[in-house]
């Protein structure tokens, strides 16, 4: 067997948990969860959050999935234990291919769940997020940073470029400039420096990261089923599109909206006074 299915045999029978799971209503918690390494990326733990992702992604209570790690650090970025038994298995048959297996499948695996599901995804960013991890964080639709936390370009320092995303997010945030010195210059940014360049959404005290992020969640809880699973895809395709080919799928999309339950009782609540939460809830998709 290659390294890759190594990895991954060695992560499907990891022992301890590493990804914790809290379910609340129409939300879920998501916790990375070895404190005492500062959560790095070990096969247990990718593993783990990749099956627990997939099995809560496809659950359409689940609107939203929030993020976070446990201790003082979301994630310290990929485990050096694992990257030292990949650069020592290099002269295996299959070399450099069965680290880009990993990669894709298994990093890349997780952030497109991030992206490409219909669930909105919310990081509780509550410390440190380095290499994979910070390209995860980047990838969410909202990040909720506690005043400790820090965004970390480990890549270079390594030897390792931007992956997983993080070149996609930092280009159409920061511009080429902005995205080359954050990388090149290896300098953390703070939760108020990060939110200042539009990396974070919002930052709060760390006592106040839970409540912050659950607020997210009611706010997503209180949209009609369709809105987030519409509105996911068309603002992510659109950041890539032309100004035209923006407009025109708003122009797709738009009309069948009018055809909702939702959209429906909302008219008529604003012309004739509001629905009943009953009626509301009977007549949404």
């Amino acid at each position: 067997m290659g390294i890759y299915e190594d990895l991954v045999g060695a992560g499907r029978k990891a022992e301890p948990r590493y990804v914790d799971v809290e379910r609340a209503g129409a939300s879920a918690w998501i916790t990375l969860s070895e404190p005492e390494r500062l959560n790095p990326l070990s096969a247990g733990l990718v593993i783990q959050l990749k099956a627990a992702l997939s099995e809560l992604t496809g659950d359409p209570a689940v609107r939203s999935i929030v993020l976070t790690g446990s201790g003082g650090a979301f994630s310290a970025g990929g485990d050096l234990e694992m990257m030292a038994l990949a650069e020592e298995r290099l002269a295996d048959r299959e070399g450099s291919i069965d680290i880009w297996r990993w990669i894709r499948n298994e990093f890349g695996g997780v952030l497109r769940l991030i992206a490409r599901s219909d669930t909105a995804f919310i990081c509780a960013l509550n410390g440190a997020a380095a290499g994979v991890a910070l390209a995860w964080v980047l990838n969410c639709d909202v990040v909720v940073a506690s005043e400790e936390a820090l965004l970390v370009p480990a890549f270079g320092k390594i030897g390792l470029l931007p992956e997983v995303g993080t070149s996609w997010a930092l280009t159409r945030r920061l511009g080429y400039q902005g995205a080359f010195t954050f990388i090149a210059g290896g300098r953390h940014l703070s939760a108020r420096e990060a939110l200042d360049a539009g990396l974070v959404s919002e930052v709060v005290s760390a006592q106040e990261l839970r409540s912050a992020a659950d607020r997210w969640c009611e706010r997503i809880a209180a949209l009609p089923d369709h809105v987030v699973s519409m509105a996911k895809p068309l603002l992510r395709a659109a950041s890539d599109s032309s100004w035209e080919a923006a407009v025109a799928m708003e122009e797709f999309a738009e009309p069948n909206c009018f055809t909702t339950g939702a959209f429906q009782a909302a008219v008529r609540g604003m012309l004739h006074g509001r629905p009943s939460a009953d009626e509301a809830n009977n007549q949404r998709d």
